[in-house]
């Protein structure tokens, strides 16, 4: 038979005949060739009976359709701790640096090289194939690929090295994984549906954050009439649908937070002390440095700058936060607030000296 034009769906097309010529090879050279499979793979793959069943089911393609996720999920080795499977997943799949991988997980250079090289070498020894998981498998993998997706969409908010702060092409390819996840039905949990709609509130503010030179604006002073509302009440339905089970995630309180942001009619009419509640719910639930110190700016606008200089000198992870710049840019705010400006300056200069963002180095 003739195809005319180019099939409705060309990738699945695509891998429908790839499967198809896969079978026909196998059938061909079953007694001539090795192939890698398992050994009841294989015994499978000889029966005429049961062998286009095991192909459906090596090859999976009702379950993952993106190219993008499948290898994600294929990367999520339950043998490899999480920090390893979402390093080799921004490393491989989405092409970060080792230094963004650094700045994703607060680490150094070094560390992530070593976490790389172990993972890898995992797979060399154990003659692991990366292989497409079972329905039962997803749900427990979907974790590390939504961190993995939210690493990915933080990049582009926040680029590391980019001449450019924000990266959309990032930004869109991670709302768009995480947007394919919520029409799967194997993988439509409840922090699916919560992260895209951390994503869209946070996207919708992307358009005031910077001046027509590319220079930053805080958000105290950012123009709240280019906010996309389109995209905030697209980020509510998501929050709605995400509103079922009986776990909240770190998306969902998240979520909520940026949420408060959006709704604020002005800086100064920001819900700080119900973002700090949502803080403090987060850091209780899973406690990072980052979100720590997010609760420190809630605790600075709630309490004044004394009481949040107490916490941040009494923080439990401020040994892991001191290379981090955004510690010494807050240090610095809280002591411009205490009028104690030599000190400020000192912080600032140490935030610009960590930063490699030659955008926010000018902030």
């Amino acid at each position: 038979m003739e195809v005319q034009g180019i099939p409705d769906n060309p990738s699945a097309w695509l891998f429908r005949v790839a499967k198809n010529k896969a079978i026909d090879v196998i059938r061909r050279n079953k007694f001539s060739i090795q192939f890698d499979f398992t050994e009841g793979e294989r015994r499978l793959l000889t029966s005429g009976y049961t062998m286009s069943g095991t192909m459906d089911t090596l090859w999976k393609e009702e379950l993952i359709d993106d190219d993008m996720l499948r290898m994600m999920f294929a990367c999520c080795r339950p043998e490899i701790s999480a920090e390893g499977q979402i390093t080799l997943i921004l490393k491989t799949l989405c092409g970060f640096s080792t230094a963004e991988i650094a700045k994703a997980f607060l680490t150094s250079e070094e560390n992530v090289t070593k976490r790389l090289y172990r993972t890898k070498e995992f797979f060399r020894e154990n003659k692991t194939k990366l292989e497409i998981p079972s329905v039962d498998e997803l749900k427990s993998r979907t974790n590390v690929v939504l961190n993995s997706i939210y690493l990915l969409f933080n990049e582009g908010y926040n680029s590391t090295d980019a001449d450019q702060l924000i990266r959309e092409d990032l930004i869109d390819e991670a709302m768009l994984l995480c947007k394919l996840l919520t029409e799967n039905k194997h993988t439509q949990l409840s922090e699916v549906f919560a992260l895209m709609a951390l994503m869209c509130f946070h996207s919708a503010r992307s358009s005031s954050r910077l001046t027509t030179e590319g220079e930053i604006i805080l958000l105290p002073y950012q123009d709240r009439s280019k906010w996309n509302m389109e995209l905030v009440n697209r980020g509510n339905e998501y929050m709605n649908k995400a509103a079922f089970g009986k776990e909240i995630s770190t998306y969902h309180l998240e979520a909520a937070i940026s949420y408060e942001h959006c709704i604020a009619p002005d800086f100064s009419q920001t819900n700080w002390p119900q973002i700090l509640k949502l803080y403090e719910w987060l850091c209780a639930l899973s406690s990072s440095p980052v979100s720590e110190l997010n609760k420190i700016v809630a605790i600075l606008h709630v309490h004044g700058p004394e009481i949040a200089l107490s916490m941040l000198n009494n923080m439990a992870e401020k040994k892991k936060l001191e290379k981090y710049y955004l510690y010494h840019s807050l240090l610095g705010e809280i002591y411009s607030q205490l009028t104690e400006y030599a000190k400020a300056q000192s912080a600032y200069e140490e935030a610009i000296h960590l930063t490699r963002s030659e955008t926010e180095k000018k902030c």
